[in-house]
Parts: structure tokens; sequence; C-alpha cells
């Protein structure tokens, strides 16, 4: 038995058992001297935030994918949840085309960088047919062309400290991050088109990030900041993300 498969099996054995034994809490103390543990861990839910998170990366250390779909299931209706930005910046970008967007990337990278759309797309480009879940109940499948965030990410160096990839909007009402893990995954996309065209402005232009072994409120819209960083202090409340202040978990897979 190879040593990933028997630490895998000590370590989701010792959740399970002190989940039933000890209750969640006990399984927190396991989580936590393997490095499981979320932001949003704190509060009456966080041991179970800490057992779901420490089991799905546990599980899915392996980089197990989303499901892939054919263009026969792409939705027919796609639904959006807001309008792009009306601050004077974006409307800006957007009447000349998005050719003065930047993506800045900075934090815990050897080479700090701004990318431009051209930039990006001149990268190697991917496409991927997936489904995206709504946490409001609705989803559709779409087809999402884009360069993969981790070919962004080795471009700029990721340092090997780094924990945690955070990912901010342009008009700075929403923010999010994801682990290292998922950042570095092959589906997690920095997206610019969707269905065989330019992505439209609602769902993100010009630059959407696609997380899709997650929730849909974790692939925000109309990114144009990067950090990485090992640490979740000193970036808004703490807890990675403004999803747990909303209710939500800051960890959403799927």
């Amino acid at each position: 038995m190879s040593e990933l498969i028997t630490r895998r099996k000590l370590i989701t054995t010792g959740l399970a058992t002190a989940a039933g034994l000890a209750g969640v809490a006990a399984a927190a103390t396991i989580a936590d001297r393997y490095g499981f543990i979320p932001p949003d861990h704190r509060g009456i839910f966080g041991a179970g935030e800490t057992l779901t998170y420490a089991a799905q990366r546990i599980l899915m250390s392996r980089h197990s994918m989303a499901r892939e779909f054919s263009r026969s299931e792409i939705s027919k209706v796609v639904p959006v949840n807001g309008k792009h930005p009306q601050t004077d910046e974006y409307q800006r970008l957007l009447a000349g085309g998005f050719a003065d967007w930047k993506l800045t990337i900075d934090g815990l990278v050897a080479r700090p960088a701004s990318f431009s759309l051209a930039d990006l797309k001149r990268l190697p480009a991917y496409t991927q047919i997936t489904h995206q879940a709504c946490e409001e109940g609705w989803s559709f499948i779409a087809e999402w062309k884009g360069v993969r965030l981790s070919d962004v990410l080795n471009a700029v160096g990721i340092a090997p400290q780094a924990k945690w990839v955070f990912y901010i909007s342009i008009d700075k009402d929403w923010w999010d991050s994801i682990d290292v893990p998922d950042a570095m995954h092959p589906q997690t996309f920095l997206a610019f088109g969707m269905n065989g065209q330019e992505i439209p402005l609602d769902h993100g232009a010009p630059i959407r990030l696609r997380v899709p072994r997650q929730l849909g409120y974790k692939s925000v819209k109309f990114v144009n900041h990067i950090t990485v960083t090992d640490t979740m202090k000193g970036i808004g409340d703490g807890l990675g993300s403004g999803s747990p202040s909303a209710g939500y978990s800051w960890y959403a897979g799927i």
C-alpha cells in the first residue's frame, strides 16, 4: 500500500472515529494536525465546517475532476445573478473594449505582475463544459474558455509557503479565496469566453474565476486582483471570503 493511501486511511479513520465517539470538536483537533482547518472554523458550526473541509481535502487529494458534459447538454437558458458594475472605472474600461484592463497578481510570488486581457489570451487556452450550481437553487451548464489559474500562478512563481489565493472583484464589493490545491487544479480557470463567445458582461466580463468543484458563489465575477498569502489575517474579516458573513460557508465543495 502506498504512503499516500496509508496516510489518507489513517486520517479519515481518525476523523470518522473522532466525529462518532467524541464529537466533531475532537475531529477538528485531528484536522488541525494535518493543516485542514478552514478560515471559518470558529463559532457553533465551526467544527462541522472543519470536518467537511478536511474530509473533502483528503478524499480529493489526487485532483479529482468535476464532471464535464457534452455540447448537447449545454443549457438553453443561462440564469445570471446580478448586473455588471456601474462604477466609472468599469464603464471606462468597457468603453475601451477592456484594452486597458489589468489583472494584478501580488503577495507571495517571485515576480509580481499585471496581465492585460491580451496577455492572458496569449497563454494556452482551454475549454470545459461544466455545471454551475447556485446556492439559491438554480443551475446551468455552459462551455467556458479561458486560461488555467495554475499557468498564471506558475508564471509569477508562487512561493512554497503559500496557502491561500485571494481574488477580488473590480468593484471591491465581492472577494473570495481558495486554497492552493484548488487554485492549482486544472479545472480552475480565469474564464474570458462562454458558449463560444466573449463572456457576457453580466456573467463577469472581462474575466471570471471559475471554480467548478465548488458552488457558484466561489466563481467571482469581474476579477482584477489576485493576492497569494500564507494567512487570512488582514484581509477583510479574516474569514477568507465575504461568504461567511452572508451566511454561507467559506468552503463550498460539491
